[in-house]
């Protein structure tokens, strides 16, 4: 058996006007994220570690910014297109490893809805997702409450 690891990480800001979509789940909050798709930092991390461990690049290379196509595009889809890549390669998904880090809103009470959400997508039992929330103590820019992060680590295996 062969395995590999992916590492992925993504950051947005927050902008006025915007619905808040994290995990691919709508959270009720202020303001959302700004970005070309719908902004969903935590599924962004999630495809960049999926594709690292593949070999496939990155997101923005896969669903580039500037095709019209992805303008507004609920990340799930971009999600399910890269499982799809990924398992094109002989891949399969073994788990998913990732951490939240914003200052606001609340995450907690989210979790489980966002690990079931993405584990239907990505076609995995829920225990296969592991979803954690941080803050940063109030330092750097998700400190200040001016964006969100997320880092993701994905193991793939070929047998």
């Amino acid at each position: 058996m062969k395995i590999k690891i992916g590492l992925g990480y993504d950051v947005h800001q927050f902008a006025e006007g915007r619905d808040l979509w994290l995990g691919g789940i709508k959270i009720d909050h202020t303001k959302g994220l700004l970005g070309h798709s719908d902004a969903d930092v935590l599924i962004h991390a999630i495809c960049d570690a999926l594709l690292g461990a593949a070999s496939l690049r990155d997101i923005g290379y896969n669903f580039p910014d500037t095709d019209n196509a992805y303008k507004n595009i609920d990340s799930k889809i971009l999600l399910k297109r890269t499982i799809d890549l990924v398992r094109s390669k002989g891949w399969e998904l073994s788990n998913i490893d990732a951490t939240v880090c914003a200052q606001e809103p609340r995450l907690n009470p989210h979790i489980e809805n966002m690990r079931t959400c993405l584990a239907s997508v990505l076609g995995v039992d829920v225990d296969d997702v592991s979803i954690k929330a941080t803050t940063t103590e109030h330092l750097g820019f998700v400190g200040r409450k001016e964006g969100i992060a997320a880092y993701a680590t994905a193991l793939l295996v070929k047998s």
